[in-house]
Formats: C-alpha cells, structure tokens, sequence
C-alpha cells in the first residue's frame, strides 16, 4: 500500500543518514524524507522543484535518464550539474519488480558516502517498494470501468453484479478499509492514474446527477438522496401555510397567526411579543455592516458537469490522512477555488460503496454550501447538512419560503439563517450582524408576513431552518 511509502523512505534516510526521495518511474514525487539539515545545499533548485511541484520537468528527467538508471539493477551515482539546477551529487537506486522498473529512490551523495553494504541494504528495501508498487499498478491498472459501474449501478442484482466485479479486480485488498472520496466539479477530460496518488486503489469520472447514487435513489439505508440537486428555489409571490403536523400548503394571504401580508405594517404577534416596531430599519442598523444575503459568500452549486470518485485504501478508521491527502491533492490539481471534496466515513470491504459514494457527495456539497466546513469535509463533521443533503431535489422549493428566498430578500433570509443559527436569540443574533434589536425584530416580523411562519412554534422554526440551508445546496 502507498500508505508504507512514506515508512520506507524514512527506514532508507535513516539506514543511509542522508535524506531520500522517492519518485514512480514518470517522476512524480510519492514520498520524501525530512530535511532538516542547516546547510542550504542541501535542497538544489531540482530536489526543491520536485517537492514543491510533486513532479520533475521533461528536461530534468531527461538528464537523469541518459545515466542509464531506467536499465540499471543496482545504484547510480550521478554527477552535480551547477548548468542543469542539480548541484550536488547523487545516487539512484532503482525501484523494480520482476525485472520492470517501477521508480526510482533519489539520494544525495557526498563524502565519505554510504557503503557498499548500506547501499546493498537499501536496495533491499527498493525490492519492498517495488512489490508494493506492482501491487498498486495491478490493482489500479483500469479499475475505472468497473468502480464506476459499482457507483452508477441499480440496487439489486446489478450493483452485487458490479461490486463483485470490483472485488475480483482489487483481490485482497477488496476486503481492507477504504474511504471514498468526492471532488467535484472536475473540469479535466480524464480522472488522473491511480498510481500517482499515494493509497488509492481507483477512481473514476461520474456524471453529476447520473445513475442511482447521485440521482435521487434509495440508498442501502433507505434514505431518499440527490447529490445532484442543485437548482435553486422557484420564485413566486405567494406565502404559505404550515400546520403542526409539518404539511405544507398554498395561502392566499393570511397565515396561521391571522397575520397581514399586504404592506408589512402590521405587527405579527410574535413580532408584539418581542417588543418590534413598525416602519423601516432603524439608523443605527443602516450605519451598521450589512449583512451578507444567504448564500453569497459560497459558489453556485454544479448544474450538471462530472465529479471525481475516489477509493482510497486505509491501514486503520485513525489513520485518515491518505484519504484527505488525496481529496486535497485532486482539489487543488483541478483548479479553482470552486472545487470542493468531500470524504466519506471509512468501511470494511466493498458492500456499501454505494452509500460511501452518498456520503462523499453529501460532503462535497456541504462543503459548498457552507465554507467553514470546507474546502475538503468529511461526512462526520457537517452536522446537519447529512440530514439535508439527504433530502428529495430542491427542498426548497417549499411555498412557506419560496418568496423569502427571492434575491430581493437575501438580507431578510439572511437574517432569518443567523437568528435560528444563533439558537432565536435575540441579543447574540442582533450582535452577529451588527444591527439594533429593533431592526432585528422588525425584519423577523417581516419574514413572518413572507412566509406564513410563526417563529415562536419550533416546527415552524425547523422548517424555515432546514429550507434556508438546503437552498445553498
């Protein structure tokens, strides 16, 4: 597993006293050891590019390879180029399996230098890389087809069809712990190779919205899910009632609490209750910092488009740094501040891919929806949002807060998201967006007229709650 790569390159370093490198036979950068030494040559222009990029460029790699290391069986010592950015010299040992090279371990040689004994040692521990290299390239060589059918196939016996297709694929390492990840959106043509990608076992491109894991299906669990919708609330002028029981309904005009909603000059009851005034904000809530409408700050949600699937295999449900290293690897490689990632809780074996695949999904767009949760969330951090992205498509869309969520009232549904956030109260909301009380009670009384809501009832609360945040989804 890539997951020992880095415990084998620090066992060379150590057995070497020098730092290593590790890189596949295309040069891009799996593992390093620590630099920690004081002199400044001791990372040339060419070892710091590799670290910092994770890859070498074409010239480089073409310099080292007319040193013969991709025939070589035992290390290579190559001389420092000042001309080339390579300013001291090095040994190659090269990493093969079964006679093919796999990569190449990358040390920095100087006086006195390893002995032949040391050197015979850590091309031992190359022999160990490479096995673990083949292995990876086996179980990743094109798993895409077949973890793709697992992720878009139907429940029944064409997902038990798929899985077991998968299993076969990845042998042993089927019934390991995984974690599955989601980026998403991914812009480039093709999901990049599993064997660049410490501790993953595949990946793949899906439609956003396609086939039953991100399209509304059931999961395993039940659960009704839609990753893919993304669509924001319709907009219309009529309010809406709620009764207890939590239906919803179309009103022409008056909600439950015999509430006006022509002109906004009556108060609500809740509204009295609290001490609210008529007429417009108050001068001190106009000098105030405006409140950001709700979902201004988050990008809008993929319409359609492909995200990036990811099975990564893990050592033990603690050790959760390869999956979020990946998720935050593709991430960034897709470009964007846009891109999200979302990581699944790990599982045993194969069985529940499908909903591993909800769960990242559900991850991703929380991350979306809501930035401090990201730009890589896992499904046991986003708190509610588990709940929403679970929904049927466009929650929102429920009458009591179809107007509310008109861009012509962002500030209302803004301040309507902080004061439930702020658990209904007053004080802490008013501070949170800097705002008088008065103003406050004013603009809540006015999301009452809008949506037919009496937020002194708690189910009432939770519906409007549950519409705000699902509409960042």
């Amino acid at each position: 597993m890539k997951g020992d790569y880095q415990d084998l390159v620090d066992e060379l370093s150590a057995l070497l006293s020098v730092p290593a490198t590790l890189e596949n036979r295309d040069f891009g950068l799996i593992a390093f050891g620590a630099h920690d030494s004081d002199d400044a040559s001791a990372m040339d222009p060419v070892r710091t590019r590799s670290i910092l990029t994770r890859k070498s460029t074409p010239a480089v790699r073409a310099w080292f390879e007319g040193f013969g290391i991709a025939r070589a069986t035992g290390p290579v010592r190559i001389p420092a180029a000042p001309e080339a950015g390579v300013f001291r010299d090095r040994i190659c040992l090269p990493v093969r399996h079964r006679g093919i090279v796999l990569g190449y371990v990358w040390l920095l040689d100087a006086e006195p230098g390893p002995t032949q004994a040391q050197l015979a040692a850590a091309m031992e521990v190359t022999a160990r890389i490479g096995t673990l290299l083949a292995d990876e390239e086996r179980a990743g060589a094109d798993l895409s087809r077949e973890f793709r059918a697992v992720l878009t196939a139907e429940r029944g016996w064409q997902y038990d069809m798929a899985v077991a297709a998968l299993r076969s694929a990845l042998g042993a390492d089927a019934e390991g712990l995984h974690a599955v990840v989601c980026v998403t959106p991914w812009q480039q043509d093709d999901a990049p190779s599993a064997r660049s990608l410490p501790g993953v076992a595949a990946l793949c491109t899906v439609e956003w919205g396609a086939g039953p894991a991100a399209g509304g299906a059931e999961d395993r669990t039940g659960a009704t899910v839609g990753p893919g919708a993304d669509d924001r609330p319709g907009r219309g002028s009529g309010s809406g009632t709620h009764d207890r029981a939590g239906a919803t309904a179309l009103a022409g005009a008056a909600g439950p609490s015999a509430r006006s909603a022509a002109g906004g000059g009556e108060r609500t009851a809740a509204a009295s209750r609290r001490g609210a005034s008529d007429g417009a904000d108050a001068p001190a809530a106009r000098s105030a910092r405006r409140p950001e409408p709700v979902g201004a700050d988050v990008p809008a949600a993929p319409r359609g488009g492909t995200a990036l699937a990811i099975l990564v295999r893990l050592r033990s449900a603690d050790a959760f740094s390869p999956a979020l290293t990946a998720a935050d690897r593709l991430r960034t490689s897709a470009g964007g501040e846009t891109v999200t990632a979302g990581v699944a809780a790990p599982r045993r074996g194969l069985a529940d891919l499908n909903t591993a695949w909800l769960e990242a999904t559900s991850a991703a767009r929380a991350a979306r929806a809501q930035t401090r949760l990201g730009p890589v969330a896992q499904w046991s951090d986003i708190g509610p949002y588990r709940m929403l992205a679970a929904l049927p498509a466009n929650p929102a869309h429920d009458p009591a807060v179809r107007e509310l969520l008109a861009p012509s009232h962002a500030e209302l549904a803004r301040t309507a998201e902080v004061f439930l956030d702020h658990a209904g109260q007053a004080g802490r909301t008013a501070a949170a967006l800097g705002i008088h009380r008065q103003t406050l009670y004013y603009r809540l009384s006015r999301v009452e007229q809008l949506t037919g809501l009496d937020l002194d009832v708690g189910e009432d609360r939770l519906l409007l709650h549950m519409a705000l945040k699902a509409s960042r989804l």
